[in-house]
């Protein structure tokens, strides 16, 4: 359960500095890793759909936070495990493919100087996604195989993504395929893994922070720090489960900017041995 990452502390007051239109977010020194990164605080939306493989229906265009469209989570990856991203993209009638064709698109440019980084190749062309019973059924040229990390770690992204869809419990890749589900990857689940709040967000109070924990009494702590390093909001919420078991956590939390324009959702639990922050993830965001 309290299975050691790679070291890093928890954000401290001061540890944000802002440089021009971009927030520099420094790990400070702590017991457990701490997802730390650069991010532009604001980005040019696209104009346009992102243009795809020969043969390939474009992929839809991002859009501004404020502008029509549809929120979609997509998932890429950072140290190896799963991290939500968020894209708004243009009015579409088919969410779930435009979510796996965001996937495909990778990382854009702010969210590779966060690390984050996918297994799913450019280049990959959806090909065919339906939706029955539950279960959505991918076929992608190339297709995703293998079992080595590359290609589990792909499955993983597409799993995660597609499931964010209350009519998607499970996967299969091509007809014949197992219909895998969230479970089957729960090694490269962190055991804190936010949904609700990306990096970049534009979050007005009260924010909700929502995502999957597998924590010490299912406790997920939440704090909200402004961008000159006080702390805007401290409290917890309870997961459905914890303790070796998967749950869900919720929570509307509350905070006052304070004359911050930047800041960050820090998500975690706290040991129960000395009550060090574990599993610390760092969510660099904007304040509407």
């Amino acid at each position: 359960m309290d299975r050691p990452r790679r070291p890093a502390p928890l954000l401290a007051a001061g540890a944000v500095v802002l440089v021009a239109a971009t927030l520099v977010l420094a790990a400070c020194g702590g017991s457990d890793r701490v997802r730390s990164a650069t991010t532009a605080t604001t980005g040019a939306p696209s104009t346009g759909a992102t243009t795809g493989p020969t043969g390939a229906a474009p992929t839809p265009a991002t859009v501004a936070p404020d502008a029509p469209g549809v929120d979609l989570r997509v998932v890429f990856l950072d140290d190896g495990k799963v991290v939500t991203t968020h894209r708004r993209v243009a009015p579409t009638q088919a969410p779930a493919r435009a979510a796996l064709e965001q996937l495909v698109a990778g990382p854009n440019p702010v969210e590779r100087t966060l690390g984050h980084t996918s297994s799913v190749r450019t280049g990959t062309t959806v090909t065919g996604l339906s939706i029955t019973d539950g279960t959505a059924t991918v076929t992608l040229e190339p297709p995703v195989t293998g079992t080595d990390a590359a290609g589990v770690t792909a499955r993983a992204q597409i799993v995660f993504t597609l499931t964010q869809f209350p009519t998607v419990r499970a996967v299969r890749f091509g007809p014949e395929g197992p219909p895998l589900t969230r479970a089957d990857f729960r090694d490269l689940t962190p055991l804190v893994f936010p949904e609700s709040v990306a990096p970049g967000d534009l979050v007005r109070s009260p924010v909700t922070v929502a995502g999957e924990a597998n924590v010490f009494e299912g406790t997920v702590r939440i704090r909200i720090v402004g961008g000159d390093g006080r702390v805007l909001a401290d409290t917890f919420t309870t997961a459905t489960a914890g303790t070796g078991t998967w749950g869900t956590f919720s929570e509307r939390v509350a905070f006052d900017p304070r004359g911050n324009t930047t800041g960050t959702v820090v998500v975690f639990w706290d040991s129960p041995k000395d009550g060090s922050p574990r599993d610390v993830v760092e969510i660099p965001v904007r304040f509407a």
